[in-house]
């Protein structure tokens, strides 16, 4: 009974809650038992907060009974990740041994908001130092493996949410992307990742507003259905008056988006978007999935999209930008008083030095360049931004109709 609580949807475990046919705290319990028995297995979670989560729980349940009204996630165990989903009072380390002591005064915007809806935090989960690469591993933590092979790392950088949702850690997990972060753990750990337009989940945590745009920062979600990743999107969702770029309600529902017929959408596709080498397993798995929508009523059409750059353009590119803005959040460190790449810099990863340090041999001049190879990023990205998250999610819903191509998408 435990276990099968800690694979149950979020959506279903909040309903059940509101419904009284389960208890705040049985629920809490469950998923902190199968954290002492499995986290070993992955190395997922690297802080767990089990008498907040307990107190929580705890509060949750008298809420149920009293006949207060309750939040749409209330009573539903998450996990955030150890990167930039502060919640105030509880350490968040970067995956940076320098940091194993920080804690945060205030919480992340989207952190507020799942709490708002009732959700109870367990812990953090692993990621790299600042979420700097595609793996997840740091000298404070060491790596997180899948729950399905361990020694297999489980990407990054929000791998230790994805094998944490994987392995029945947590109801659902945060994660943050600008590269992959979360797309690529998504993948390795074989749940759903859902990196929403860049503002559509505002983010008025950090302390400069700027920080995320070069490149796109995303947050969002890792979860083992679709409709748990447009349940908590419909809850982080939403502008906020501290974060310029936050996108305006426009009062889309994405829960409803997931249960529409994909019939008559029309999906446009590329196997390698003109540019990139496709292992040819790889390209009949994936024809396979193309095939799923067309059987389930969308009309596929491939695309050439045009891309001008070749994939290592993109990739150096994308590698100065993340660089320039790691670099960005280390100085705005060492005015506060902690100078990592000065008196920690032997406890750092030799990676992430050598990405803060390129920036910092780069001139205004060469940074701005890069701006002109953006110009083909901007055409790849209007694909896909110009439509609605509702109408990804659709997408992703279809191939949930498929179970025989889900694991191969």
């Amino acid at each position: 009974m435990s276990e099968d609580l800690c694979f149950t949807p979020a959506s279903e475990l909040a309903a059940r809650i509101r419904r009284r046919d389960l208890s705040p705290v049985e629920v809490v319990e469950a998923f902190l038992d199968r954290i002492k028995a499995r986290n070993d297995w992955t190395n997922a979670c690297v802080t767990v907060i089990e008498h907040a989560a307990r107190e929580a729980a705890r509060k949750a349940e008298r809420a149920v009974g009293s006949g207060a009204p309750l939040g749409r996630l209330h009573g539903v165990p998450i996990a955030i990740e150890d990167l930039f989903d502060f919640k105030a009072g509880v350490r968040n380390t970067f995956g940076s041994k320098p940091l194993a002591g920080f804690t945060p005064r205030e919480s992340a915007t989207h952190v507020e908001r799942l709490e708002g809806a009732g959700a109870i935090v367990l812990g953090n989960t692993n990621t790299p130092e600042f979420g700097h690469k595609g793996v997840t591993d740091n000298f404070l933590f060491g790596p997180t493996s899948t729950p399905f092979a361990p020694g297999k790392n489980a990407g990054g950088s929000s791998g230790g949410s994805a094998a944490a949702v994987a392995d029945g850690l947590c109801a659902v997990a945060l994660g943050s992307d600008g590269g992959g972060s979360i797309r690529i753990p998504a993948s390795f750990c074989g749940v759903y990742g859902f990196k929403a337009s860049f503002g559509r989940v505002a983010s008025a945590s950090r302390s400069d507003a700027f920080l995320s745009h070069t490149p796109f920062i995303h947050f969002g979600s890792l979860a083992r259905t679709v409709g748990d990743a447009a349940f908590v999107l419909s809850v982080m969702a939403g502008p906020h008056p501290r974060d310029p770029f936050s996108l305006p309600d426009d009062c889309a529902d994405f829960v409803a988006a997931t249960r529409r017929s994909p019939e008559g959408l029309k999906v446009a596709y590329s196997s390698d978007l003109g540019i990139f080498p496709v292992d040819r397993r790889v390209r009949e798995i994936v024809g396979e999935a193309v095939q799923a929508f067309e059987e389930a009523g969308a009309l596929v059409k491939e695309v050439e999209v045009g891309i001008r750059r070749s994939q290592w353009e993109l990739c150096e590119l994308w590698m100065r930008q993340i660089g320039v803005l790691n670099a960005e959040v280390l100085e705005g460190m060492k005015a506060a008083g902690i100078d990592l790449l000065g008196e920690h810099r032997g406890e750092l990863t030799p990676q992430h030095v050598g990405l803060v340090e390129s920036a910092h041999g780069m001139s205004t001049l060469e940074y701005k360049l890069d701006s002109g190879s953006i110009v083909d990023l901007y055409a790849l990205r209007c694909v896909t931004s110009l439509l609605p998250p509702s109408f990804r999610l659709v997408r992703a819903a279809a191939v949930q109709k498929h179970p025989e191509t889900q694991d191969r998408t």
